[in-house]
């Protein structure tokens, strides 16, 4: 403001209180005409922020990728990752390659991926689809905790992401002893827009225990994975758990008190609106073994009702065991793991499990 100086006669102050008005009503137009531009104080939070554009077919994959683990030993501190890293430069560049070739033939829009070592590796596989194939992925990883094998897994993914995060038991549940740690997990949330409605979906990836003798430990995993994505199940929201499950149940096996898929499934619960859906079920029964040598199903895709019957948005179309991109050359090497890196590159398979795909169509 400015001060009326005592010298001023009345008509000059007249003028100078004119002029200030002028000048607030001037400062008043400016800012309604700011806001109304954008600039306003608040105007980040009147903005809409749409979500990623939903595909019109979303296709969500699992797989193992077998000791995906570069040739630098210098940050593995256990043998075993030392002895099952790639062996030199032009051998991890080779599966690097080969494995962004594969991915490239399905097309995933969101892959979960297991037996990997660190982002590091993620990076690597996800530059090449970009170079290689102009497939634009992103990597989701958090730090897992298995100090044994210093195997993990990842999610990598064309668009949606908005969140991921793990989780871990309250001491509850620890002194329960009725649940068992899953060191290897990730849970990822996704978001997309179609037209006025957001389409969310909650994944959790998992790498369980190993081994027809550690089926006591995997019952108790999967009634941990269960019970961490039971809520979401119940209010009806859409939830994929997918991954290595290592259970020696195929389906149409699956029984209480097995290797627990009657658990993941949500099938020891009295209330039925925590069930999840075996989508392996729904392939053929001749494509569903998933395993390179052994004849297992080792690996799967659940999925809420929702997402099959198209309430969720989405709705299920079919699910394929992708195992021609997995296998290379005449058929599948029966010596495969003492001959990962030393089989002539023409016949040598990328992994001993193949891809695993579910594709879900749009709702009307």
């Amino acid at each position: 403001m400015f001060a009326i100086q005592p010298s001023l006669n009345c008509l000059q102050a007249a003028l100078l209180g004119r002029l200030l008005s002028v000048a607030k009503l001037l400062s008043v137009a400016l800012a309604i005409c700011l806001a109304k531009q954008g600039f306003g104080q608040d105007s980040l939070a009147d903005k809409s922020w749409p979500s990623d554009r939903a595909p019109q077919l979303l296709k969500i994959a699992t797989w193992n990728l077998e000791w995906f683990f570069d040739d630098f030993q210098g940050n593995n501190r256990s043998e075993v990752a030392k002895e099952q890293s790639a062996p030199n430069r032009a051998e991890w560049d080779w599966r690097v390659g080969n494995f962004a070739a594969a991915i490239a033939k399905f097309e995933p829009t969101i892959l979960a991926v297991q037996e990997i070592e660190d982002r590091g590796v993620m990076q690597n596989l996800t530059k090449v689809l970009k170079e290689q194939f102009n497939l634009s992925y992103r990597v989701a990883f958090i730090d897992g905790f298995d100090t044994g094998t210093e195997q993990d897994v990842a999610v990598i993914f064309r668009s949606g992401l908005v969140e991921l995060s793990r989780r871990e038991q309250n001491n509850s549940m620890f002194e329960s002893k009725e649940f068992y740690n899953l060191s290897k997990h990730l849970i990822t949330r996704f978001e997309w827009q179609q037209a006025e409605r957001v389409i969310p979906l909650t994944l959790l990836n998992l790498h369980l225990r190993a081994t027809a003798d550690a089926a006591d430990l995997r019952q108790k995993q999967t009634k941990l994975a269960h019970e961490w994505m039971r809520k979401a199940i119940e209010r009806g929201e859409n939830v994929i758990i997918l991954g290595d499950f290592n259970v020696e149940e195929s389906v149409g096996q699956i029984k209480a008190g097995g290797d627990g898929m009657h658990t993941i499934l949500g099938l020891d619960t009295p209330n039925p609106k925590d069930d999840l859906i075996d989508l392996l079920e729904k392939a053929p029964a001749d494509k569903r073994r998933t395993h390179l040598i052994l004849d297992k199903q080792f690996d799967r895709i659940l999925a809420s009702a929702g997402l099959v019957d198209g309430q969720g948005g989405y709705k299920f179309k079919n699910i394929e065991v992708l195992s021609q991109w997995n296998i290379r050359g005449t058929g599948a090497d029966e010596d495969h793991w003492d001959t990962r890196y030393t089989k002539d590159y023409a016949e040598r398979d990328l992994s001993d499990h193949h891809p695993v795909m579910a594709t879900f169509e749009l709702a009307p």
